[in-house]
């Protein structure tokens, strides 16, 4: 095969290829993200735990108490080496090349082809990270539900003061029969200071939220079954978040500005760990293969500000 090619992104121009790798995560969209983060970042959130508002009068007096919740992001650094036959990726992209005008214009460039087939695996092992990650190692970065005392909202790693919920039994999935009381309960252990937030959402998987879709359509709502691409769905006035990366048997009550994303998309590519970089090898000039290597590096984590603020159902 006569074609070759062979490219390098590091820094920013890198963080732009990572950046839409990273954002294939549907959670992302209702997570804070922080994108510039070079080793770990402090987030601070402000909690009146009693009203500083009190009566006027000529003296000051000091009055309520504003306690300053500060937790720690801390991204871990991961890579991706693929090591893959030429001729397998130009066929597809040429098939696309050839589907031009049937829908979405095909990549302009082989490599850029490439780059989003990295797009798809950074995207799909992120989203499954930022609920079921367990550890900062191996390939994965702990996530808000990880399995165990692993997760930021569960024993070992989380705030203590999470208001933890538990319904049918341990690791025990909701079923359209059960999924209604489950939500309900996840709903009955919010806050009183967070009731009614704007960005308050209820985050359940794709398989929960069709069996939500089917229990409200059992009861005789059968606006479930006729929705078009402006409906937004709800339950008890909470935005619904379908997010593919939460397991089964979880469901998770939280402000969107209280669960947060962080990574490093904007470094220069110098200093330690080098920032995100993307490196596509033609090995035929090397060992006279038709391989290419493609290498990622790049960063992501997660964090909660105040969990107490948080609701897991499980």
């Amino acid at each position: 095969m006569a074609f070759t090619t062979t490219s390098n992104f590091s820094g920013k121009a890198a963080g732009f290829y990572i950046s839409a790798a990273l954002k294939q995560a549907v959670s992302l969209d209702y997570l804070t993200m922080i994108e510039n983060i070079k080793f770990k970042s402090n987030i601070q959130k402000m909690d009146a735990t009693v009203s500083p508002i009190a009566a006027a009068t000529c003296d000051f007096t000091g009055a309520g108490t504003l306690a300053l919740t500060e937790k720690v992001l801390e991204p871990a650094n991961l890579q991706i080496n693929l090591d893959l036959c030429k001729a397998t990726l130009l066929d597809s992209w040429e098939a696309l090349q050839m589907r031009a005008g049937a829908g979405a214009p095909p990549p302009a460039s082989f490599d850029d082809y490439v780059i989003s087939y990295m797009g798809d695996v950074i995207g799909n092992a992120t989203e499954n990270s930022i609920w079921a990650g367990v550890a900062n190692a191996g390939g994965d970065f702990i996530g808000f539900t990880g399995a165990g005392a692993a997760g930021w909202l569960r024993g070992g790693a989380a705030d203590p003061a999470v208001q933890a919920v538990l319904t049918g039994g341990a690791g025990v999935a909701p079923t359209a029969g059960t999924i209604i009381a489950d939500i309900q309960a996840g709903l009955d252990a919010v806050p009183t200071a967070v009731i009614g937030k704007e960005d308050v959402f209820v985050y359940m998987n794709q398989k929960n939220y069709q069996h939500y879709i089917q229990a409200v359509s059992t009861l005789g709502y059968i606006n479930a079954y006729n929705m078009n691409g402006d409906y937004e769905p709800r339950v008890n006035g909470y935005k619904i978040a379908v997010v593919n990366g939460l397991q089964n048997a979880a469901i998770v009550v939280a402000e969107k500005s209280n669960l947060f994303f962080g990574t490093d998309l904007l470094s220069d590519g110098t200093g330690i760990g080098g920032g995100p970089r993307i490196t596509l090898l033609d090995m035929a000039a090397l060992d006279g293969s038709d391989n290419m290597r493609m290498v990622a590096r790049y960063s992501a984590g997660t964090q909660t500000g105040i969990g107490s603020d948080c609701v897991l159902v499980s």
